[in-house]
């Protein structure tokens, strides 16, 4: 495997919240010195990203749409997104601040791990790599997810992956190898099975356990991993270590929001730590909230045309009135958004009130992992308790009126349903009949509405190869097909001129 060179050396900051510069011009070794377990807890803060992908990849799925020209957009990596086109820009919500994002808490994660093996016997360590580990194996999934085509278990996988990072960097260039995305999957693998054991939720405050990869929100990574690895047993099993006993009571409280009337009060109640709902929060630097929720910036955004598809759409809850969600949209018809990602300003001078929008987002919900459950239940054709994790969320979702959530219902319903709820399939997905396949799109229905405005529904696209169209004021709409090399966005710029293979294009 020929090597690249790659900048992405560092000095560790320990912060909430940091800016989204380009490489640094230091060596790595100016950085804090480790020299305690307490120095180590609060490096690891470094070690989340305080940058996101949610709004790069939501403005590339098909929840969004081109409203036409008399409407704006922020800045141009908004038009970059929504075109699939290559990004010019390297500020916040770009690929370029992805990657020195997500590298820097990588490092970060590095660093500890370093100190850490060098002190085998202080068993006080030990939580703190097993958090260590998952934050190095969630950075490199989010990256490998974004950066490269999506996994796949059937064909030989020779995809380009994306560099794996497991030591800090002593000097100024590097040397990195872009292996497949198979052996970046088997690496993560590796971190999440050594660091779970050890993750242990004592070894956080109770203020801030929202904030680290307490237990559940370890478990419910690994499932989400395991159900893109493929392996949807150790998905089913995770899942259900994350989800307890009694799931159901752990679900987010649809009916709780209406007692809101201003959709920034219940952006706010939405990301509540004390919510049993709310496994892992990660606040970051984004300008997502104004980019889908202000007239001024609603170019491309999720209008009233997309919200039949979603919150307003076709669903066995038979009556759109029926689903509680669709019933907190706020917005016009260019721009409707239910209020999950308020925007909070981070000031850096309070007197002038200046600062830095951000905002938070919840990276792991047990709505979403139990999604996660049925999906991998679905896959090994476990139809009852895919129904059984279906229905508790299709309940905790709907009001009384609507129709109880059968194993026969949603093989009938989802076997008549349209396209817009029922999308062409990778016919190379491990997908065998018509039950399962009625079944997937069951799932994929919730999830697109569980996840709306996150991101994660450009995942979705890319694992099932789902076609997608955007349409394009004044030219033809553009197809997404399932081998368009633009499902794997492209590595940044500067990578590139360091010497790092590109995306094919």
């Amino acid at each position: 495997m020929r090597k690249y060179t790659l900048y992405i050396f560092i000095a560790i900051l320990v912060s909430v919240v940091s800016s989204c510069d380009n490489f640094l011009d230091t060596l790595p070794d100016n950085r804090t010195e480790l020299t305690s377990k307490e120095k180590v807890a609060q490096l690891l803060v470094s070690a989340y990203p305080t940058v996101t992908y949610v709004q790069m990849t939501e403005l590339m799925s098909d929840n969004v749409a081109d409203n036409g020209p008399l409407f704006n957009s922020y800045d141009k990596s908004v038009d970059e997104a929504y075109l699939w086109d290559v990004f010019s820009d390297n500020q916040q919500d770009t690929p370029q601040a992805l990657w020195d994002g997500f590298y820097k808490a990588i490092a970060a994660a590095n660093h500890a791990l370093e100190y850490i093996d060098k002190h085998p016997d202080d068993k006080s360590l030990l939580p703190y790599k097993g958090e260590a580990l998952i934050c190095r194996a969630y950075c490199h999934f989010i990256l490998v997810n974004v950066f490269c085509q999506h996994y796949n278990s059937i064909k030989p996988n020779t995809n380009l992956g994306i560099p794996y990072v497991t030591t800090p960097e002593k000097t100024v260039l590097v040397e990195y190898d872009r292996e497949t995305v198979e052996k970046i999957y088997d690496k993560i693998n590796k971190d999440i099975e050594e660091g779970l054991p050890l993750i242990n939720d004592l070894a956080y405050k109770t203020a801030a356990i929202k904030y680290h990869f307490n237990q559940k929100a370890a478990y419910a990574f690994a499932a989400r991993f395991n159900l893109y690895y493929e392996s949807y047993e150790q998905a089913v099993r995770y899942a259900t270590l994350s989800l307890g006993t009694s799931p159901s009571k752990t679900l987010r409280d649809q009916e709780s929001y209406k007692q809101y009337a201003s959709s920034s009060d219940c952006g706010i109640a939405y990301v509540k730590e004390n919510l049993k709902c709310n496994l892992l929060l990660m606040p970051a630097v984004s300008m997502w909230n104004y980019n889908h929720t202000k007239a001024a910036y609603c170019r491309y955004a999720h209008n009233m045309d997309k919200l039949e598809e979603t919150l307003w759409g076709p669903g066995p809850w038979f009556n759109s009135l029926y689903f509680i969600p669709g019933d907190k949209i706020y917005g016009k018809e260019q721009y409707a958004f239910y209020p999950k990602l308020h925007g909070f300003l981070q000031y850096n001078d309070i007197m002038a009130g200046t600062g830095y929008l951000n905002i938070v987002n919840t990276v792991f919900t047990t709505d979403e992992t139990l999604l996660c459950r049925a999906e991998a239940n679905v896959m090994l054709k476990n139809y009852t308790e895919a129904t059984n994790d279906l229905s508790m969320w299709y309940r905790s979702h709907t009001t009384e009126e609507a129709p109880d959530l059968t194993e026969s219902y949603i093989e009938s319903y989802y076997s008549k349903a349209d396209i817009i709820i029922k999308p062409m399939l990778n016919p190379g997905f491990l997908i065998e009949d018509g039950k399962q396949t009625n079944f997937i799109h069951c799932v994929l229905n919730f999830r697109r509405c569980e996840t709306l405005h996150e991101g994660l529904r450009w995942f979705d696209i890319k694992r099932f190869g789902i076609e997608i169209v955007h349409n394009i004021h004044g030219q033809n709409d553009d197809i997404l097909t399932i081998t368009d090399l633009r499902r794997a966005v492209q590595i940044p710029a500067d990578v590139i001129s360091a010497g790092m293979i590109a995306n094919p294009r």
